[in-house]
C-alpha cells in the first residue's frame, strides 16, 4: 500500500518537529513525511530527534520552505517526488506579545504574513491538486487565541481569529471535493514559541504609558507561570493523528477542554459583555484587589455581574482556564491534559 504523504511547515522545533518525527517513526511505516523549515541551518534538532526515534530510511525528508515566499513554497512542492501531498499540516507561526502601541508596524506585518498569508499561500499551492484528486486532509495548528481575545495578544489573536474564519469557510465547501480541513486548537504548549516572539516579550515597552506597563508586568508574571505548566508537544501530536485517521474528521479538535466554558460564554452572550467582564476579572482581579485595598474603593467597571459569570460556570472551570492561558488564579485545581474533540 502506498504511504500517506504528509508535508508539515514549521518543523525546526516544537509541535512541527515532534509531529514530523512521530509520523516518520510510526510502527505502521505508513507515512512519508516532508518536514519543512524556513532555514535549513536550523535542522539540527530535527535530525537529532529523528535519529533518537530511529526513523526508517526514506520516511523523513527535510526541505527548505519559507511560507512568506510563494516561490519558496513552489520550489518545495516540486521536491515532493510522489507528485502529491495527502495531508498538509500548516504549522508555521509567529507570536507577538505586549501592549499594542509597543509594536512596530513591521513586526505586526511579519506576524500576519506568516500566520495568515503564509497559510493562504500553502493552501493556494496544495488545494488544487487535492480537489482534482478528490482526496486530501488539511490540518492547521490553531490556538485558544483564535477563539477568544486575550490581553496583550491583540495582533496574535487577530491572526488566529483570521485562521478560524478561513478554515471554517473552507470546511463548508471542501467536502464536496473529498477534502477535509481541521483546526487543532492548542492551549499553552512547551515549545520555543515564547523565545521566538517577534520583537521579544513586550516589544518596545517605553512606547506604552506607565499604567499599561504596570498591567503588562502583572500579566507577564502569570503568563510565565502558565508556560512552566504547559502541555507536552507529544500530547498534542497525538491529536493530529486522531484528526488524520478519523473517517469523518471534525472541524475542531481541542488539546485541552479547560478553556471551553469561556468559548461557550462568548457564544451564549453574543453581546460579548459576559466574556469581557469575566476575562477582565481573571486577568487583573488580584492586582485590582491589592489596589482597591489601598484606595478603599471599588474599581469602576468591575461589577457583581463578572463575579456571577465566574461562579455559574461548571466545575470551577474558569480558574483552570486562567492557568492555561496565563492568568493568575488563587484556587487552581489539578492539571487536566486530556484531549477533547468537538463536532462543530
Amino acid at each position: 500500500m502506498d504511504p500517506t504523504i504528509v508535508l508539515i511547515t514549521g518543523c525546526s522545533s516544537g509541535i512541527g518537529m515532534h509531529l514530523a518525527v512521530r509520523l516518520a517513526s510510526d510502527r505502521s511505516q505508513s507515512f512519508k513525511v516532508y518536514a519543512t523549515l524556513r532555514d535549513l541551518k536550523a535542522q539540527g534538532p530535527l535530525l537529532e530527534a529523528a535519529r533518537a526515534q530511529r526513523c526508517p530510511p526514506g520516511s523523513l525528508e527535510i526541505l527548505e520552505l519559507d511560507v512568506r515566499d510563494s516561490k519558496s513554497v513552489a520550489a518545495a512542492q516540486a521536491c515532493v517526488t510522489e507528485g502529491r501531498v495527502d495531508v498538509l499540516v500548516c504549522n508555521a507561526g509567529r507570536g507577538l506579545f505586549g501592549p499594542l502601541e509597543a509594536h512596530e508596524l513591521n513586526a505586526v506585518g511579519a506576524v500576519l504574513d506568516v500566520n495568515v498569508l503564509g497559510t493562504i499561500r500553502m493552501l493556494q499551492a496544495f488545494l488544487p491538486d487535492m480537489k482534482r484528486r478528490h482526496s486530501g486532509r488539511v490540518l492547521v495548528t490553531a490556538s485558544v487565541g483564535g477563539l477568544m481575545g486575550l490581553p496583550f495578544h491583540e495582533v496574535y489573536c487577530a491572526s488566529k481569529f483570521a485562521l478560524e474564519g478561513l478554515c471554517e469557510s473552507l470546511a463548508i465547501l471542501l467536502p464536496l471535493f473529498g477534502v477535509h480541513v481541521s483546526l487543532i486548537e492548542c492551549g499553552a504548549v512547551h515549545t520555543a514559541f515564547y523565545e521566538k516572539l517577534v520583537g521579544g516579550p513586550g516589544g518596545a515597552l517605553e512606547r506604552a504609558d506607565a499604567q499599561t506597563r504596570h498591567l503588562f508586568a502583572h500579566y507577564l508574571r502569570g503568563y510565565e507561570q502558565a508556560l512552566s505548566e504547559a502541555q507536552d508537544p507529544e500530547e498534542v501530536t497525538e491529536l493530529f493523528l486522531t484528526a488524520m485517521r478519523a473517517p469523518q474528521p471534525s472541524l475542531r479538535y481541542f488539546s485541552t477542554n479547560r478553556f471551553l466554558p469561556l468559548a461557550r460564554m462568548r457564544t451564549e452572550d453574543p453581546s460579548g459583555s459576559s466574556y469581557v467582564a469575566a476575562m477582565h476579572r481573571e486577568a487583573f482581579s488580584n492586582l485590582q484587589t491589592q489596589e482597591n485595598a489601598k484606595a478603599g474603593a471599588q474599581v469602576p467597571g468591575v461589577s457583581d455581574t463578572a463575579s456571577s459569570a465566574l461562579i455559574c460556570l461548571p466545575e470551577c472551570a474558569i480558574p483552570r482556564v486562567a492557568s492555561e492561558l496565563g492568568w493568575s488564579a488563587s484556587d487552581k485545581p489539578g492539571q487536566d491534559n486530556s484531549c477533547y474533540q468537538q463536532k462543530i
